[in-house]
């Protein structure tokens, strides 16, 4: 019997994470879709418990404090963070786990995580990844140019993922993932993952 996958989706702000993790729960009925924690206030038509739990600073840092995050970080000013519990709780029921997480995310998970596989979504061009931040219209200029700059940062960084996805057609971006998680599921000599 093969061990569930913990799949963790990371790249750039505005590459697609979202629509993809949501296209990606058809294909996998069965899967638990990790929901993040965060500080920041909702966008327009974002629901607390679906799309994010949103939590006050205090709170969050209380769950910091007590261990309840398997991964937190500081972004754009907001905490964001992965509650432990229900990634521990899917994994031990025999469930796949799919995230989306940052980049620091993604590399502090892989990091206690070894078996997670990770999934670094690069967009087709940094051109673009500006006209979808700008057409999301959820950030000031200064904010989406500081998105852009960090984005920059973070391509450099796609290589230390186990593999990396253009996510310029999203159907064909869709199908690419879904075949990269049958082929992990397969791999011969994979291990478990373990989070302590």
């Amino acid at each position: 019997m093969s061990h569930p996958l913990l799949v963790v989706i990371t790249g750039p702000s505005a590459v697609g994470k979202d629509t993809l993790l949501e296209r990606l729960r058809a294909g996998f009925p069965g899967a638990h879709f990790a929901i993040t924690a965060t500080t920041r206030p909702p966008r327009e038509g974002e629901i607390d418990g679906v799309h994010y739990y949103f939590h006050s600073v205090p709170h969050f840092e209380a769950m910091i404090a007590t261990g309840e995050l398997l991964e937190h970080a500081r972004v754009y000013g907001d905490w964001k963070g992965v509650p432990l519990a229900p990634v521990r709780e899917a994994l031990g029921s025999g469930k796949d786990v799919l995230m989306r997480t940052d980049v620091q995310g993604a590399r502090h998970i892989k990091g206690i995580a070894p078996s997670a596989v990770t999934i670094f979504i690069a967009p087709p061009s940094i051109e673009e990844l500006d006209r979808r931040l700008n057409d999301r219209g959820a950030d000031t200029d200064e904010q989406a140019a500081i998105r852009l700059k960090i984005a920059d940062e973070e391509m450099a960084a796609a290589g230390e993922f186990d593999h990396t996805v253009i996510n310029d057609d999203l159907d064909a971006c869709v199908a690419e993932i879904e075949a990269i998680l049958e082929t992990e599921r397969l791999r011969p000599g994979r291990k478990a993952v373990v989070i302590d």
